[in-house]
């Protein structure tokens, strides 16, 4: 990956986006040396213009972001950086540096896979979906089953509003199956990819 430093003094943009989610997270600046820290250690680095040094995100609060990519633009001047960030980004303590607001669109997946994933120790009877993921896995592969019943039929003879509502029910119900099963959406969606081409 050649990056045309020269072009900002030294200096290039690096937009770091949720690898999971894809919510923008933050802008930061990189050197050819914090660039370099950051293919070496997996931890995301970058150039400080105010206090001149090199700062690995998250050293004094622990809010690390771990690298999963780097890309280049198009003219190699500005870089995106997927990450998994390990607590809040922003120094103001929000998920991101432009808002507190969380993913929106299809980005909630990740965010919501990740809230299932943590339900799997929680307390059975506080809640739902660690019953459903520490109880017998047909009983989560049924509530699946039943969820696409619901959600066909409802296609057919029931309002939008109510397709809406009982799609977003089988949505959630096969993330809890995946779970349960320890496959990840991602992997859903490369089978997808891979159909496609």
């Amino acid at each position: 990956m050649k990056i045309d430093f020269e072009k900002g003094g030294g200096l290039v943009p690096a937009i770091v986006q949720d690898a999971k989610t894809e919510q923008v997270l933050m802008l930061g600046y990189m050197n050819a040396e914090s660039l370099a820290k950051t293919q070496d250690t997996g931890l995301v680095t970058f150039y400080s213009r105010t206090r001149k040094k090199l700062w690995t995100k998250g050293e004094t609060s622990g809010n690390t972001l771990q690298l999963q990519s780097i890309t280049a633009d198009c003219d190699s001047d500005t870089l995106l950086v997927r990450a998994i960030p390990n607590g809040p980004t922003c120094h103001e303590g929000t998920v991101s540096c432009f808002g507190n607001q969380g993913p929106e669109g299809l980005g909630f997946l990740g965010y919501l896979e990740d809230l299932i994933e943590d339900r799997k120790s929680a307390d059975a009877d506080s809640s739902y979906t660690a019953s459903l993921l520490q109880g017998p896995l047909r009983r989560a592969a049924q509530k699946v089953g039943e969820e696409g019943v619901e959600t066909a039929l409802a296609a057919v003879a029931e309002t939008d509003d109510k397709l809406t509502s009982e799609a977003a029910d089988l949505v959630y119900h096969l993330l809890v199956l995946l779970a349960a099963k320890n496959v990840k959406f991602a992997d859903v969606v490369t089978e997808l990819r891979g159909r496609h081409k």
